[in-house]
């Protein structure tokens, strides 16, 4: 009879690990970061195939230089590791607008220059690690190196690193 009681939970145990191997159909969350300013990035994951998915981001950043909204969209590899970790990288593209705050002249303090901005286009790359709870929740450390391709006049085509922490609901 005790083997009765231990054939269910080997059931169960293999199930959870061949499950675990898979990555979440669909996530949807925050993804917190830093890149030259505090931003929060709404963010969704759409699974493709077995080891990739689709990362779409929509975010704002905010300093006291500039506002910034973005857009991208990342293609991943998911790889994974053990125990319900894993590592991915992938790479995509976005876009933007920044928006500058008014620089007064400490000498003159009533001339005000207006930095300009505008859209801005990047290309992104990505590389992460992340970890599946057996609840529904996805958290995730990534560095997001960016390059800036074209944009306002005065636009820099710095490279960026966007470092962020995730947190995703599976469903």
């Amino acid at each position: 009879m005790k083997i009765l009681k231990v054939i269910p939970f080997f059931v169960f145990l293999i199930t959870a690990t061949l499950s675990a191997q898979d990555i979440a159909e669909h996530t949807a969350g925050l993804r917190l970061g830093d890149s030259k300013g505090f931003g929060a990035e709404l963010s969704y994951q759409k699974s493709l195939t077995r080891y990739t998915r689709l990362e779409a981001n929509l975010g704002w950043r905010d300093s006291k230089n500039f506002d910034a909204f973005k857009v991208s969209g990342i293609h991943q590899w998911v790889f994974a590791i053990d125990n319900g970790f894993n590592w991915f990288y992938g790479a995509g593209a976005g876009f933007g607008s920044v928006d500058f705050e008014p620089i007064a002249d400490p000498n003159n303090p009533s001339n005000v220059q207006k930095p300009d901005g505008g859209l801005f286009i990047f290309a992104a790359g990505d590389v992460g690690i992340e970890y599946n709870f057996d609840f529904p929740l996805l958290v995730s450390l990534d560095i997001r190196p960016e390059i800036g391709l074209t944009g306002y006049e005065h636009f820099s085509d710095n490279f960026d690193f966007d470092i962020a922490l995730g947190l995703r609901y599976k469903f």
